[in-house]
């Protein structure tokens, strides 16, 4: 039996260990390479739905619209706000919208990145608030990684902001604590998305019996590649898609959690997401959850070393 002292001693260092993988998870400063990368991608991606939005924008949010701001402030959440409650005419609606999408392409280029990442983030909190039952997957999951951008320092590499940097001899370019704080976040949002779709799939007899591809692929609206004619040719194909789907969402859940996976899983994710996200109907969505995982797939050298250097902590 083990003694007092022992069962003491055992208790310190597994709260010594916890601890210390806690501070290296959250707190072990962090290059801000693959986070430019993120802001990159985030921006192009906040343009593309910008122009999903342009297409309808006086219809849906104009003075005489579809959705009338009185009736939207009434349906949503008291604690919600959005700047295009205010917009009362639509000449302020549409400078409002392409105020934001001016915000997007800064955030793009990386010009005064830490103010241009906030105002986007407000602005496109506001857009959603001004039509909440308009907005897809895609459109959260860009939030989520707006707001990730603001925590981290995303604009150290890659963008304008670093070239005037070199050009003006200021601040170079540090590893941060507030860089790696907006990686783990991003890492705990994929796994709790991915999770949360992986449930919701699994309460659909489609996802058992292998055949929810196949429905999905027979609704055209949101279908971007009609597949339905390689469907018809094997029903194997069918199940191993739509069982594949379901195997990937939960090596992911699980796999991002461990050293020895998450490269691997990380890596695979920047090509198998998109792919999900097509048979699934929501390419954007896809490339959202693959544009989250980018930081852990350390496929930069400064991200390496952080790995490294977290794991020697472990």
């Amino acid at each position: 039996m083990m003694s007092k002292l022992d069962t003491r001693s055992v208790d310190q260092s597994l709260g010594v260990a916890i601890g210390q993988t806690w501070e290296g998870y959250w707190f072990l400063p962090s290059a801000g390479k693959s986070l430019a990368v993120v802001r990159i991608v985030t921006g192009i991606l906040g343009l593309f739905l910008c122009t999903s939005y342009a297409i309808d924008l006086l219809d849906w949010f104009g003075p005489s619209g579809w959705l009338p701001a009185d009736s939207v402030t009434a349906w949503r959440s008291p604690f919600a706000f959005s700047i295009f409650d205010a917009c009362a005419t639509n000449a302020a609606v549409t400078s409002t919208f392409y105020g934001l999408v001016f915000l997007f392409v800064l955030l793009t280029i990386g010009f005064v990145t830490p103010v241009a990442s906030l105002l986007a983030a407000l602005g496109w909190a506001s857009l959603l608030q001004r039509g909440p039952m308009l907005a897809g997957p895609a459109d959260d999951g860009v939030a989520v990684l707006l707001w990730c951008l603001v925590i981290g320092a995303s604009g150290d590499y890659f963008s304008v902001d670093a070239v005037l940097h070199r050009k003006f001899d200021w601040h170079p370019p540090r590893f941060r604590v507030r860089s790696r704080i907006a990686v783990g976040l991003l890492q705990v949002h994929a796994a709790v998305i991915c999770g949360a779709a992986l449930l919701s799939q699994l309460k659909g007899d489609v996802w058992w019996n292998g055949t929810a591809v196949w429905w999905i692929a027979t609704r055209k609206p949101g279908r971007l590649l009609d597949i339905t004619g390689l469907l018809l040719q094997s029903e194997y194909v069918c199940n191993v898609l739509t069982h594949g789907i379901i195997l990937w969402e939960a090596l992911v859940v699980g796999g991002i959690w461990f050293a020895s996976t998450q490269k691997v899983i990380a890596r695979a994710g920047l090509v198998i997401w998109p792919i999900v996200g097509v048979l699934t109907s929501c390419p954007l969505w896809g490339a959202v959850m693959a544009v989250m995982t980018i930081p852990l797939a350390q496929l930069l050298e400064e991200e390496r070393l952080i790995n490294d250097q977290d794991s020697g902590r472990k």
